[in-house]
């Protein structure tokens, strides 16, 4: 017992060491630029979408309203990981301070389930609006949307608190050297030297709550949304219903693939082995392609932004 604690202690005045893709030294440079412009262009396309959502008249609807709620998470998404992973593939220095790890593992939770329950809210806005046309403006009136975007933020502060803790509550070993490049739950279960299975339970039941149970409301709308689209008759708007709903499945194929291969089951040989290169997926890639995604498959984006485009080249 002493032996444990003293190993937790331990944990609050020496640095985490953050692997990354140390074993591929090569690798880490051209990693670096990689990332540095894929950032970049995180930060443009979500603002990009945050911005044309607020200035065009013609895109003050529910969809956009939380596309851009969505857009904004992924900014603070990227911005809570790439810094430090930028930081750690420039130079020899590998490590990020307890206190850095435990905001790092907060934020990201918190950010994370949020996201999650997100994808689910914007799937209740398809589901509306193909299945029940009419009323939809009714139905999603302001202060609903309002209420439900909302709604998903203390979804995701509840996860971070509890999961931090169980989680920081661990024996770390005395290395301290994290397999991943951020400070996520399952690479620091795999730091533990002691007993991780209370942690592995209740990350595999938030895991449960945050991407089964979600994925199986959305494809339940999506099943509705099916039956609808093949009823309209006009070509025109059942190609529009599919290009919107199309854009919104494979975002939520591409988070929750990649969030439950990594959550589910920590330990198991696959997600041990290959998480870091799922976790840089949903961190790095994803923030990238979703502007790309509702952007360039969906007409009023693209309208929209030349638009803007054009008013100030005028200028």
């Amino acid at each position: 017992m002493s032996n444990a604690i003293g190993k937790t202690n331990m944990s609050f005045s020496v640095d985490f060491t953050l692997l990354g893709f140390l074993e591929w030294p090569w690798l880490e440079k051209v990693l670096f630029w990689i990332v540095a412009i894929f950032y970049i262009m995180i930060i443009f396309g979500n603002l990009t979408i945050i911005v044309l959502s607020h200035i065009d008249p013609r895109l003050y609807t529910p969809m956009y309203y939380f596309l851009s709620n969505l857009s904004f998470l992924e900014l603070c998404f990227a911005t809570t990981t790439v810094p430090q992973m930028l930081s750690n593939l420039w130079g020899p220095k590998k490590t990020i301070t307890y206190t850095g790890c435990v905001i790092q593992l907060c934020v990201f939770l918190c950010l994370g389930a949020t996201e999650a329950v997100l994808l689910v809210v914007m799937a209740f806005d398809r589901y509306v609006a193909v299945c029940q046309p009419p009323r939809y403006t009714i139905i999603m009136n302001p202060p609903l949307c309002w209420k439900l975007s909302l709604m998903a933020w203390p979804s995701g502060l509840t996860e971070s608190l509890i999961q931090s803790p169980i989680t920081l509550q661990l024996s770390f070993c005395a290395h301290h050297h994290v397999d991943d490049f951020l400070c996520e739950v399952p690479a620091l279960i795999c730091l533990a030297c002691g007993d991780t299975s209370s942690s592995e339970w209740q990350m595999t039941i938030s895991a449960i709550l945050f991407t089964i149970l979600p994925v199986g409301l959305i494809l339940t709308s999506y099943g509705y949304i099916a039956q609808a689209v093949g009823k309209i008759k006009s070509e025109e708007g059942r190609q529009k219903a599919i290009a919107t709903c199309s854009s919104h499945l494979l975002v939520v194929f591409m988070f929750y693939g990649a969030v439950a291969i990594v959550y589910t089951d920590p330990k198991n040989c696959f997600a041990s082995k290959h998480g870091k290169f799922f976790t840089f997926f949903y961190t790095v890639v994803t923030p990238l392609l979703y502007p790309l995604i509702y952007t360039l498959r969906n007409k009023e984006v693209k309208e929209s932004l030349q638009r803007l485009l054009k008013k100030w080249i005028s200028q």
